[in-house]
């Protein structure tokens, strides 16, 4: 009966955009937590893609018969506008690590000597006491051979002879842990630094996807494989298999870096929570497979519905992946629109002049490039929220410094930052179990829609029902942040 969005498409001039609005309270927490400067520059970022980019494609190019103006400028922002942000984020992520060269080698530097450092001259506190240089070894050992014998068996079903499929698996293994190497420590970097939400993982993507794409295109070619039936598909799934260890490797060194450092400020001993993350990488790969498999039997992914008659609308956004397969089709098609590529990379190389500029010129004002690259590409309904909680975390924090100075802001902040996260948690929790009812629903042969209570015709009315809950929820979120700072 509610709505999960509002789209609102008008005019212009001869073409077309919309002003839309997600009502997900997951994201609200998300943008309250990653802050004002992240939350606009999304902003900035939906700005240049739907009141520049959309409107001006729409504008100056042809209307296809049969087409909708409408469906025009979703098609418009899917195959071009989204391409811009790609190559802006990717600019992004490239000077990223690029001003993280140095820290970061200096790091690298710092813990070798720390591992060559005689036992005695290390001390015996316990919270100097990391896993030693074998226990690492032995853990990047068994972790490498893991990967190697997954390859194989990911490659293997195409029957290819065994030098090649060996060829793939240890090109493939050795891309990832070469690049993931250093993403790793970027992404570490930054997540240590300022937090997750300034990590460059989107931008790494896409790096990641061109450089593997561009690797077995060029393993493929030498090998014959786009003569065989099915070779292209099996090029696009082998770099985006490459790239999914590399993005694995980023998420996990993000996580990794932010409890170390949450350790270090508590006092924990550093040896025992690597010993627990270890063991949560176990957990987390033998929960979050069947969790996706649920997710993707209840829901399905765009371009792959796991039945025939469903709404592709309905099926769970996965942007990253849609635009890393993207990329990597068009790189073995030779069908990739890389001038859009470029308006993207010369995009964010003036997005990255004006961050430079503002920080050099003023005391608080930035406009990272990264998220402004996000909010061209990610879907509006998804970016919307995010600048709502942002916006509203800024002006709920600035009023608690004025009824109380720094102590009721800090005090707002930790209410709401907890309340942000179990909106957040909440919300997944929920997507879970009802993906689970789904599933169990078409497994006894009844709807994919079992706790429907109206019918399509119900949408327009269920849009500004959404939208008044939505409200509603983010009164009392200001309610908990603000709490008895107006008594």
């Amino acid at each position: 009966m509610l709505g999960s969005q509002l789209s609102l498409w008008f005019s212009v001039g001869r073409g077309m955009t919309q002003l839309p609005l997600g009502y997900s309270t997951a994201l609200v927490g998300a943008g309250y937590l990653v802050g004002i400067a992240a939350g606009l520059s999304m902003l900035v970022g939906i700005l240049i893609a739907w009141a520049g980019f959309v409107p001006y494609y729409t504008i100056t190019s042809a209307l296809p018969d049969g087409m909708t103006m409408q469906k025009f400028a979703g098609t418009v922002y899917q195959q071009r506008v989204r391409l811009i942000g790609a190559g802006a984020m990717g600019v992004a992520a490239v000077w990223t690590l690029l001003t993280l060269a140095r820290p970061v080698i200096d790091g690298v530097k710092e813990s070798l000597a720390a591992v060559r450092m005689p036992d005695a001259d290390k001390g015996k506190h316990r919270m100097d006491i990391d896993m030693s240089a074998k226990s690492v070894g032995l853990v990047f050992l068994v972790t490498v051979v893991g990967l190697l014998c997954i390859f194989y068996a990911f490659v293997s079903p195409e029957n290819l002879p065994a030098g090649q499929m060996l060829a793939f698996t240890v090109v493939g293994v050795g891309v990832a842990v070469l690049m993931g190497f250093f993403v790793a420590a970027a992404c570490a970097y930054m997540a240590g630094l300022v937090g997750t939400s300034s990590s460059p993982i989107s931008g790494i993507g896409i790096l990641a996807i061109i450089v593997a794409s561009l690797v077995m295109y060029a393993l493929c070619q030498s090998f014959g494989i786009f003569a065989l039936p099915g070779g292209e598909k099996f090029a696009t799934a082998t770099a985006i298999f490459t790239t999914s260890i590399i993005m694995a490797i980023a998420c996990i060194s993000n996580d990794n870096m932010q409890d170390l450092k949450t350790g270090y400020l508590v006092g924990a001993t550093p040896w025992r929570q690597q010993v627990a993350l270890l063991l949560g990488c176990i957990v987390g790969a033998l929960v979050i497979a069947p969790v996706l498999n649920l997710l993707y039997e209840a829901y399905g992914f765009p371009g792959a519905l796991p039945r025939p008659g469903m709404d592709p609308a309905q099926a769970l956004a996965a942007p990253q992946a849609a635009l890393m397969t993207t990329i990597a089709q068009g790189i073995f098609s030779s069908t990739l629109e890389w001038g859009y590529i470029y308006i993207g990379i010369g995009l964010g190389v003036v997005l990255v002049a004006i961050d430079q500029f503002l920080k050099h010129s003023t005391k608080s004002l930035c406009l990272p490039p990264l998220a402004v690259g996000m909010g061209i590409y990610l879907p509006p309904v998804v970016q919307t929220p995010l600048v709502v909680g942002a916006v509203l975390g800024y002006f709920l924090r600035k009023h608690l410094r004025a009824q109380g100075g720094e102590e009721a802001e800090a005090a707002g902040n930790r209410r709401g930052t907890l309340f942000a996260s179990g909106l957040i948690v909440g919300e997944s929790i929920i997507g879970v179990l009802l993906a689970g009812v789904i599933v169990v629903s078409v497994t006894g042969g009844g709807s994919d829609a079992p706790l429907a209570l109206v019918g399509k015709d119900f949408a327009g009315t269920a849009e500004y029902l959404g939208l008044a809950v939505f409200a509603v929820s983010l009164l009392i979120f200001s309610k908990v942040v603000l709490g008895g700072s107006d008594k």
